[in-house]
């Protein structure tokens, strides 16, 4: 026998009994991840955002500095690229963003445009743009996008649902149901809730049993909002939004 066919394994047979889901869950959790194709960002990606957003205070007329709440990427995406032919956006570690801009009047690289690095905390951003400062406050301020609420966040309403048939329910979500705690069964075919369920509380972190429900019931308690904190113009420095911790950044 050639030395290619000897002690070759043989085919492997994989039998599985099984929702198709909890098949897909296995298969993703024994694929295998090459650790040396996984790349940290290091230096060479800081520096090229130091270095863009130094490029963009010289580029653009003024900065504004804005805090969000509710994160989507993809609503965010489709606002940025609405305003890309005016403004440039700016997202990630504040410390970064910070350094870029200058953290006192020493470094700055532009006058008096350290004042954003110091409102720069939690969830902000930067905008660079042309736009009149009255069209960026009339896009900010109308900015809202409802979406379904993430575990974890508070549920801005009670959701309960009365006993009784749940025809917006197939009978094939019968199972899923019980396994996020709903007490359903089946009857002639309908899914019946046996007696009154809270889905969530209003003021309370929603359950993951909680989220899903929601989304099931098409209940969006998420509002994606941007609120704008200061605008820097060559000029002129303006806060729209003073925290406790803001009193001294105008005369710094």
């Amino acid at each position: 026998m050639p030395k290619s066919k000897r002690n070759r394994p043989g085919p492997f047979y994989f039998y599985f009994f099984g929702s198709l889901q909890t098949l897909s869950a296995l298969c993703f959790a024994w694929h295998p991840i090459t650790l040396s194709k996984t790349k940290k960002k290091g230096k060479e990606h800081k520096e090229a955002i130091l270095n863009s957003i130094r490029e963009a205070a010289e580029k653009y007329s003024s900065v504004y500095a804005f805090s969000f709440e509710n994160m989507r990427n993809l609503k965010f995406k489709e606002f940025r690229e609405q305003l890309k032919s005016t403004s440039r956006f700016f997202l990630g570690s504040n410390k970064v963003m910070q350094i870029s801009l200058g953290r006192s009047a020493a470094d700055e690289v532009a006058p008096g445009i350290h004042k954003v690095s110091k409102l720069l905390r939690g969830d902000t951003g930067l905008c660079f743009t042309n736009l009149p400062k009255e069209e960026v406050e009339r896009l900010f301020n109308e900015y809202e996008e409802y979406d379904f609420a993430r575990t974890g966040s508070m549920a801005s309403e009670k959701v309960e649902l009365k006993e009784g048939p749940l025809e917006q329910f197939t009978h094939e979500m019968e199972p899923f149901l019980r396994k996020q705690g709903m007490p359903v069964r089946l009857n002639k075919g309908v899914v019946e809730l046996i007696s009154d369920f809270v889905v969530c509380e209003e003021g309370k972190p929603l359950s993951p049993e909680s989220s899903r429900i929601l989304r099931l019931l098409g209940i969006k308690m998420a509002t994606f909002r941007l609120h704008l904190i200061c605008r820097w113009g060559p000029k002129e420095f303006e806060l729209y939004i003073e925290r406790p911790d803001d009193s001294d950044v105008e005369s710094a």
